[in-house]
């Protein structure tokens, strides 16, 4: 089975073209990729980055990419190109699709699990889109594009990011507000970046050699976005995103936590709308409102080394701590754990936020080995390394976060991998 993966962010989209050789034993099944990449910038001069195979990755093409409809079109013409120019690894002639797996953000309370798309699942997911407005709408765009191209018996599985936390038990996922706003209208916390976090704790168990259902796991996806996940007996049972991806940890652009007075004091003071709030947590707020000069960390920790005075610093204490505060409060709910996974832009790159977030917890048996952690390279996709000292009781691992083969399983497992 061929499965094209198509990962939406709201201004980027990965992919990843694999095949899965038929398999009529239990034995998992590894994908053989034929070509990934990604186009980023999308709305505005976009690049597109292309690798097939194990060759290195051919120069970024540049074009006007408007919308991920464009992106989509985009990626199969180069793909298409560039398969028929190259002996196809599978040895399969010319290019083919058997199936699609897209990740959508938010599948609210009707999927929590993944579905095979058609019109009334597609009418769903757009019933949606005002609670992902930066996400839906934009997955939706390759979805109908990639339809389009493929035509109608190609099958295309949407994976759902919700659909993992689905477990969260009712005194998680409930809010402390009047029932009636409950009942009529569906709030609760659904929690996000689950495929995420999927692909970090089956990654760790396979590097433990353990089951999954055997451990506790706390893991942080950790970049533009960021979130953490409890996990007791491979089932979710806390997450720092709510209701809207706006919730829990300081992000990029997002304000995570906050306390709900200071939209009626600020629309009262400053003659704001709702939406202009909104969009204003959404879009000017986490490390960006902070500095007041990027959302981007590692732009952040060199102005932080340059002045330690300065408001980049100030972000990064901001973000440190929040991080930590939910630390505490999972390995409380979870009554310890096994292990504590980073993952994501930062959680991979930046070792002085993983050591920021370990510092002063010697307490609870966290120990990180400072050496280890300053000189580790980055993970490969779906590979873990671990930087605790010996004396550690709990594990600390860097995992390579790989949505794409986790939405590859998904959309394998659900068609039967035929």
């Amino acid at each position: 089975m061929r499965i094209l993966i198509l990962n939406s962010g709201s201004s980027s989209l990965k992919f990843r073209l694999v095949d899965y050789r038929s398999n009529t034993s239990k034995d998992r099944i590894e994908p053989t990729n034929i070509v990934q990449g990604s186009v980023t910038a999308i709305g505005k001069k976009a690049s597109l980055t292309i690798k097939i195979h194990q060759d290195p990755p051919s120069t970024s093409i540049r074009q006007d990419i408007q919308n991920h409809g464009q992106a989509v079109t985009w990626i199969w013409e180069s793909v298409q190109f560039l398969v028929e120019q190259n002996r196809d690894v599978t040895g399969r002639p010319g290019i083919s699709i058997d199936a699609v797996g897209v990740r959508v953000v938010h599948g609210g309370h009707r999927f929590t699990q993944s579905v095979v798309i058609d019109e009334t699942v597609l009418s769903r997911i757009e019933e949606l889109n005002p609670l992902a407005p930066l996400h839906n709408p934009p997955c939706l765009e390759g979805i109908y594009r990639i339809r389009a191209l493929l035509g109608p018996q190609i099958p295309i599985v949407a994976v759902f990011d919700t659909a993992f936390h689905h477990t969260l038990p009712a005194h998680a996922h409930t809010y402390a507000i009047p029932h009636q706003w409950t009942s009529r209208h569906g709030i609760r916390r659904f929690g996000f970046h689950g495929i995420a976090h999927a692909s970090l704790a089956e990654s760790y168990a396979r590097h433990a050699g353990r089951p999954l259902n055997e451990l506790r796991l706390i893991t942080f996806q950790l970049g533009q976005g960021c979130s953490v996940t409890a996990l007791q007996h491979g089932q979710v049972v806390e997450t720092s995103m709510g209701f809207s991806p706006l919730e829990g940890l300081v992000m990029g652009t997002r304000s995570g936590d906050l306390d709900p007075a200071i939209l009626h004091f600020m629309a009262g003071h400053n003659d704001l709308s709702l939406d202009a709030l909104y969009d204003q947590l959404n879009t000017q707020s986490g490390l960006l409102g902070l500095s007041g000069r990027s959302s981007d960390m590692k732009a952040l920790l060199l102005a932080a080394r340059e002045d330690p005075g300065s408001p980049a610093a100030l972000a990064i204490q901001v973000f440190i701590h929040r991080a930590k505060k939910y630390l505490g409060g999972y390995l409380a709910i979870l009554g310890g754990a096994d292990a504590v996974i980073f993952g994501g832009g930062i959680g991979e790159h930046a070792p002085d936020i993983r050591a920021g977030i370990c510092e002063g917890m010697e307490w609870c048996g966290l120990k990180l080995n400072s050496k280890t952690n300053a000189e580790l390279l980055p993970p490969s996709p779906g590979a873990v390394q671990s930087v605790q000292e010996e004396t550690s009781t709990l594990e600390i691992s860097i995992a390579g976060t790989d949505e794409e083969a986790w939405i590859a399983g998904e959309t394998s497992r659900l068609l039967g991998n035929t």
